[in-house]
């Protein structure tokens, strides 16, 4: 289902272009991950299940510089938004998804079957990994960079591309593994959606059912045109592929014994 590197890279260069905003700006929608409480506030909405990731900005000390850039952008993003319209998830909690595994009703049901349900889903991970990291282990650092926003329908974010094919087709061998794997695909784990590799900086709120298309549009153009002319690019050294949980999209979390990769 992934692209080839270059498939990749010219399919997401696509999506950073004016009319790419002007024509995505249309769909957007309220997303379900947030909820408004009676008293006017905002929380997290319940949405569980595991992932497969690099090191989130609190616990990745090896690209701090890279983190405390896309915080500023964040800030930048939501001063340039109409209040309200983008809501920000904890720059703490930013990361690069490797490979998306399980979440929501799917993960809710698989529990609800088989106590042991995640106890078999840490193992497997495990076993995939060991399995995978002689592929794709090596001296040569992997990078990737940020290119522009990532518009979805219900999030923003910005998205990344490899900095060299090396970085793209470690990346790809790793979720081939895990989506290939015939015992994750026994615990119901399959790849749902083609790879767009992003950092989500926040999802779309209330006034996202009435926001001005056109004027959103062009705050978007005016903010990915940032990346355009930054002097230098922001690259993020995955250097680590972890397993993390998550009860929510604000926190992803693990215990000292689940599976990582070292790249």
């Amino acid at each position: 289902m992934d692209d080839t590197y270059q498939v990749y890279v010219n399919r997401v260069a696509r999506m950073t272009l004016p009319e790419a905003f002007q024509s995505q700006v249309q769909y957007i929608q309220l997303s379900p991950k947030f909820q408004t409480l009676s008293d006017g506030t905002i929380q997290p909405a319940a949405f569980p299940g595991y992932t497969v990731i690099s090191p989130p900005y609190m616990d990745d000390d090896r690209n701090t510089a890279f983190y405390h850039h896309l915080q500023h952008y964040q800030q930048r993003v939501l001063e340039q938004l109409e209040p309200g319209l983008l809501i920000p998830v904890p720059s703490n909690s930013f990361h690069f998804t490797l490979s998306d595994l399980i979440w929501a009703s799917a993960f809710r049901h698989s529990q609800d079957e088989d106590p042991t349900f995640e106890q078999r889903l840490q193992d497997c991970v495990a076993q995939v990994f060991q399995k995978c990291e002689p592929m794709v282990r090596a001296e040569k650092p992997i990078y990737w960079q940020v290119i522009g926003l990532f518009l979805r329908t219900r999030a923003l974010g910005v998205c990344l591309v490899p900095k060299d094919e090396d970085s793209y087709e470690r990346v790809l061998q790793l979720r081939r593994m895990v989506y290939q794997s015939p015992d994750l695909i026994a615990l119901g784990i399959e790849q749902q959606y083609n790879f767009t590799a992003h950092i989500t900086l926040g999802y779309f709120g209330e006034p996202a059912t009435t926001a001005d298309h056109d004027t959103l549009a062009q705050s978007l153009i005016v903010l990915n045109d940032y990346w355009l002319e930054s002097a230098e690019p922001a690259e993020i050294w995955v250097h680590r592929a972890e397993l993390r949980k998550f009860d929510d999209m604000t926190r992803y979390y693990r215990e000292p014994s689940w599976p990582v990769l070292e790249f």
